[in-house]
């Protein structure tokens, strides 16, 4: 991954985690600082296992790779919370 490609997972990464949260029903009680951050660990990770499925390149729109990305922020933003939950 190019040093363009990880800028470019940074800032979908915001995205994502916004994305990530909306898909979760119910409030999250977690800070946005914390979903961004989710957000741009599941973009990082989510292009690596398209990229390993070989589905990250594809004419247009990545759409599989957006939906594992959104995915694993929902899973991420859920963990947060639950620990979070916890403290």
């Amino acid at each position: 991954m190019e040093i363009s490609g990880i800028i470019a997972a940074i800032v979908i990464g915001i995205v994502i985690g916004v994305l990530g949260r909306l898909v979760l029903p119910g409030r999250q009680r977690i800070g946005i600082l914390w979903t961004i951050l989710v957000g741009i660990v599941a973009a990082l990770v989510g292009t690596a296992i398209a990229t390993a499925l070989g589905v990250a390149d594809t004419g247009g729109i990545d759409w599989i790779e957006l939906i594992i990305q959104i995915a694993l922020a929902a899973v991420g933003v859920a963990a947060v919370e639950r620990l979070k939950g916890r403290g």
